[in-house]
């Protein structure tokens, strides 16, 4: 069995469970291929030495992986993605830190989920991507998202003008901080705290979601992920961001974006213990008050 093990970094408090982490693979004589970034931090910030492995720089040299194993956040799944692909690697999100809905594994509960993984006792959970497209070309290494498309003011003062056509027709024009085109994954993200509904990750739907829109009675709006949505900004300042999950730059006020749902989708592991609803109690804290 072939394993990649992808990160930037990791707290102290993780260095045994990663140490740990190692060795079991190691014990289930899996052959363990390692992000070279992540290797070098291990070995020379961490004092972990993985022993016999192979390095992966990119994408290209994931060849025959059985597992891709994200270790970090949420933030660090999602880069993570750029290099699975639509190569439909299954991906299992192993939380170093604090909050997460993508690296769901706790650190408590790590050991006896990889040997849930290595008994074959899990599903997989596809998870619909966003396509974004533009003229220019711009986000074409990988115009894809498993959370959401943004669009923001770069000046701190200043409003933009959205405009949004869904399936060709003018669904609103937003004066607001910005917008989010979020899919059922990213409803727990971005979206969820600019008051945009929970989905659940099988429904195929987009949010269109306002930030901080002039007019209160703007809401948040479900549309199917049949549709493409366009969308193209106007602003006094000139230049907006717009970001496409963690990667961002900035942009001239002219540019067309159109958003569609991807031709392919990404495998996220799930063990037969899990469930959405439970994690969405179990982060969110749905329940917990001192009355109960």
């Amino acid at each position: 069995m072939r394993i990649a093990l992808f990160g930037w970094t990791i707290g102290p408090i993780f260095y045994d469970s990663m140490h740990r982490l190692v060795e079991i693979l190691h014990l289930h004589q899996a052959e363990i291929l390692v992000y070279a970034p992540f290797l070098e931090f291990l070995q020379q910030e961490a004092g972990i030495d993985p022993g016999e492995i192979q390095i992966f720089y990119s994408d290209k040299e994931l060849v025959e992986v059985d597992f891709f194993l994200s270790i970090g956040g949420d933030g660090t799944f999602l880069e993570a993605i750029t290099f699975v692909r639509d190569s439909g690697i299954p991906m299992v999100g192993i939380n170093s830190g604090r909050l997460g809905f993508l690296a769901d594994i706790a650190q408590a509960e790590l050991e006896f989920s990889i040997e849930q993984l290595f008994a074959g006792k899990f599903i997989l959970q596809p998870r619909s991507l966003l396509k974004l497209e533009n003229e220019f070309g711009h986000f074409s290494n990988f115009p894809y998202a498993l959370n959401e498309f943004t669009v923001h003011k770069q000046d701190s003062s200043q409003m933009i003008t959205v405009h949004v056509e869904v399936g060709g027709d003018l669904l609103n024009t937003y004066w607001a901080d910005g917008l989010i085109v979020s899919t059922p994954t990213g409803t727990t993200a971005y979206s969820l705290s600019v008051g945009g509904p929970i989905i659940t990750p099988g429904s195929a739907n987009f949010v269109i979601a306002p930030i901080a829109p002039h007019n209160l009675a703007i809401r948040p709006v479900v549309i199917s992920d049949s549709e493409v949505v366009t969308l193209w900004v106007e602003g006094r300042g000139g230049r907006y961001m717009a970001s496409l999950d963690s990667r961002s730059a900035p942009f001239d006020t002219d540019m067309v974006w159109k958003i569609s749902k991807s031709d392919f989708h990404i495998n996220v592991l799930k063990f037969e213990n899990q469930s959405f609803y439970e994690t969405l109690r179990k982060k969110l804290l749905w329940g917990a008050d001192k009355r109960n």
